[in-house]
């Protein structure tokens, strides 16, 4: 379905009225404008109007009907077409939602395509029509904004993670934690989601700024600063998923830990109870030429035994540590 659509010139933007063809032909035959036209996960009936008007490559307009790219930016003919992953957190299950914005940039249109619930691209149209001096330079002036809000809601994902991480490290270490071992290993697979859909797009900036897209010429200082965050992202993604890594060596170093104290303890209660059995066991073979069974004192006697040999084998398996 169509979000929003208008033509932008000067900076100022005019609503477009009747059909899409009637509005690029508005600004073809303005000049110094372009219209963005904004899309949400359209099929490829509402999607063939604008394929059909703009002369869009099939190969394009098939991925952005499709989705489920990585991020990237190709150039056909007159045309670039940008992928760009978006992440949104969920509090209550501490998931990372992925979705995708899809940018066909030309002279004088640029289309957004959005997969998903995550970045939605009103706030960033409102923001571009607040800075005239930003929209004169056209359609990367929209390249810009979508790149700018998707890194920061980059930042923001990073910050959640972080919290979930320090969480899971309090249980680990929590002398009454539980067993987080699938909680660790679900962080960890969103972590590395979250790095596939952000590292990407690390060298599709690098050569925006680097000059390498001509068509943003005039806004690669903009996109340095994009750039500049996301880095900051892409270091905290690495640092996330290694921490995530040590903690999960932690957590089963103290379950194992955790398992050899109980068997230890285990095998140390196993050998003072040994003790009584063995004694008992041998007293009761029913022998009938067995002395010990007819003296007075043969049965108190025998239970003092047992009573000495097991309090002695407990305190040397406690100073051992065994108990």
């Amino acid at each position: 379905m169509i979000v929003d659509k208008a033509i932008y010139a000067g900076g100022t933007r005019r609503d477009i009225e009747g059909d899409i063809s009637d509005a690029f032909d508005l600004a073809r035959a303005a000049g110094e404008c372009f219209v963005w036209i904004g899309l949400f996960e359209p099929d490829e009936e509402e999607f063939e109007l604008v394929r059909d008007e703009l002369r869009l490559h099939p190969l394009a307009a098939e991925d952005a009907v499709t989705a489920h790219q990585r991020p990237k930016m190709e150039r056909y003919d007159d045309t670039l077409f940008v992928v760009l992953k978006t992440l949104a957190y969920v509090d209550e299950t501490s998931d990372i939602e992925v979705g995708e914005i899809m940018l066909f940039l030309g002279t004088d249109f640029v289309v957004t395509v959005r997969h998903g619930a995550g970045n939605p691209l009103g706030p960033v149209r409102k923001r571009l029509e607040e800075s005239p001096e930003l929209l004169k330079h056209g359609a990367t002036a929209v390249l810009y904004a979508v790149c700018d809000e998707v890194v920061d809601r980059y930042g923001l994902v990073a910050h959640e993670v972080e919290v979930d991480i320090i969480g899971l490290e309090r249980a680990v270490f929590d002398p009454r934690g539980r067993d987080v071992t699938a909680e660790i290993y679900s962080l960890k697979r969103e972590v590395l989601e979250f790095r596939t859909a952000e590292d990407p797009l690390v060298p599709v900036l690098q050569d925006i700024v680097k000059g390498r897209v001509s068509e943003c010429d005039g806004t690669r200082e903009y996109f340095r600063d994009v750039l500049d965050h996301l880095l900051q992202v892409d270091g905290q993604v690495d640092a996330h998923n290694e921490l995530l890594t040590s903690v999960l060596t932690a957590h089963l170093a103290l379950l194992g830990k955790q398992q050899n104290e109980d068997m230890r303890k285990i095998s140390a209660w196993a050998a003072i109870i040994a003790v009584p059995t063995a004694i008992a066991g041998i007293y009761g073979m029913n022998f009938d030429h067995m002395p010990e069974l007819h003296w007075t004192f043969g049965y108190p006697l025998v239970i003092c035994v047992m009573a000495v040999v097991c309090t002695v084998l407990f305190r040397r398996l406690r100073k051992g540590g065994w108990l």
